[in-house]
């Protein structure tokens, strides 16, 4: 499919500082566009000025949430050079979660280099400061204008770019993490595997009591027993308990994140003993008692490593690593960011050059 191209008559000005930027609220002057209707298929693969888009009051997404997104970053290099990092990863995850929201399949292949033109025509946009980068956010809704429960026959995919900074303003300073009890997030045979819109306005209410006590995040336990650890709102969790490294396995309730999955293997090709099983927080927290729960962080794009220094679980609360990053946690923080900027060399083949 060719993919024609509209400049934009009004270029924006670019942020004069980066440190500045912060998270997903700047947004550059193209977007790509892409249309779905049945028996055409996906067609009219387009990047044009962005700007507002024409919905009817009746568009099925606004009613009934069918939709799905991704997230990923380009990276500028010292060179110059701007970069991804695995998008094969994203659009592999996105055709799950569109198969699990009956939403028409994408060309994966297609849209890498979909990505990759868009980026490169706003790679000016990309930033030079040391920790920001251009968000990329792809994204599908159904926009038949009808109020009924069933599959959409027509879709849009938009693709829109975000130069920001780091997602916590605080950099690799430990976050405070708040254990839900209450209000659960997904169950197996829902859509906790796919990233879709609706998965993360579930979780609103429990971050919104987290907030109200002080702590940044909420993690999110199992929706049946409410005892086996899930994910956090924003990212996939890691416990290192007496040298090993532990994280919930992907039994469907949780999203299969991208860092996550980079995080083990980086572990694996260094030799650090990495599992993926079921943890109670009870373990957790017996692993506190007995002195073994060494460190507890976070993985996910918009983080990429995000050290957990409090965790509350009723009203037991833990101080995990006196409050400080450790060592497992700035090595991977490390590593991934250093092939994401080009600092280290990509053993693994992951990085995608633009340009």
């Amino acid at each position: 499919m060719e993919i024609r191209f509209e400049p934009t008559k009004t270029p924006k000005a670019k942020p004069q500082d980066e440190t500045k930027l912060g998270f997903g609220h700047i947004f550059t002057d193209h977007m790509f566009a892409m249309n779905y209707d049945a028996g055409q298929g996906w067609h009219d693969a387009r990047i044009v000025p962005y700007g507002e888009i024409s919905l009817s009051p009746a568009a099925m997404c606004l009613h009934y949430g069918q939709e799905i997104f991704e997230g990923l970053k380009a990276y500028r290099t010292a060179d110059g050079t701007v970069q991804l990092f695995r998008p094969d990863e994203n659009y592999k995850r996105m055709n799950n979660s569109a198969e699990r929201m009956v939403i028409p399949k994408i060309d994966e292949k297609f849209m890498v280099e979909a990505t990759k033109k868009l980026v490169e025509i706003e790679k000016d946009w990309v930033p030079h400061t040391d920790g920001a980068s251009l968000y990329i956010r792809p994204f599908i809704f159904a926009t038949d204008p009808y109020v009924g429960v069933k599959p959409a026959d027509h879709y849009l995919f938009l693709i829109i770019l975000s130069p920001s900074g780091p997602y916590y303003s605080t950099g690799l300073d430990p976050v405070k993490i708040y254990v839900e009890q209450k209000y659960v997030r997904a169950v197996r045979g829902g859509t906790g595997f796919a990233k879709t819109a609706a998965n993360y306005a579930i979780s609103l209410k429990g971050q919104d009591e987290a907030h109200e006590q002080d702590y940044e995040q909420v993690l999110w336990l199992d929706g049946v027993e409410q005892k086996y650890i899930e994910e956090v709102g924003s990212m996939n969790i890691f416990f290192v308990i007496d040298g090993e490294v532990i994280t919930p396995e992907l039994t469907g309730s949780v999203l299969p994140g991208i860092t996550r999955k980079s995080a083990l293997e980086v572990c694996k090709a260094k030799g650090i003993k990495a599992t993926e099983r079921r943890i109670t927080i009870q373990e957790v927290a017996d692993a506190y008692d007995a002195g073994k729960l060494d460190e507890v962080f976070g993985t996910g794009t918009a983080a990429v490593i995000s050290p957990v220094g409090h965790l509350k679980w009723g009203d037991k609360v833990m101080t995990i690593n006196d409050n400080k990053i450790g060592k497992i946690s700035q090595m991977l923080y490390d590593t991934m960011t250093g092939i994401q900027w080009g600092k280290i060399e990509d053993k693994f083949g992951w990085t995608v050059k633009i340009g």
